[in-house]
């Protein structure tokens, strides 16, 4: 599998990751065009509560070294669960409260990327 192919698997398994516990709002920000962005791809989303941040952020973990042998090179915000970022290094996953991503506004922020929305499941 090339880079790219694999890159592709792994916002797809993280995407499929978030559905399983219903995020909100999921978006995929492709930041390759960007000059000196710090990863390739952003998969944002968010969740109601901390208790669902942390489960979203550790549904993604699962899934993806469970069907794609893969684990984050870095995980932070895990502890307050306001804002957890899950680093794939390529792809970087940001999970946050509502209140939280609307104070940073990371949409706003990155306003130059070529952004997907992915539509809810349920």
């Amino acid at each position: 599998m090339n880079k790219t192919a694999e890159k592709q698997a792994l916002i797809d398994k993280i995407v499929e990751a978030l559905q399983d516990v219903k995020a909100e709002d999921i978006m995929i920000f492709d930041l390759s065009n960007i000059e000196n962005s710090v990863a390739e791809t952003f998969v944002i989303c968010s969740g109601n509560s901390n208790t669902q941040v942390a489960a979203l952020a550790g549904s993604v973990e699962k899934k993806v070294r469970n069907d794609l042998k893969d684990r984050p090179w870095h995980v932070e915000g895990a502890e307050n669960a306001m804002w957890v970022l899950v680093d794939y290094v390529t792809v970087v996953v940001h999970i946050f409260q509502k209140e939280v991503r609307e104070y940073y506004d990371i949409e706003e922020l990155w306003g130059d990327a070529v952004i997907t929305k992915i539509e809810n499941e349920f």
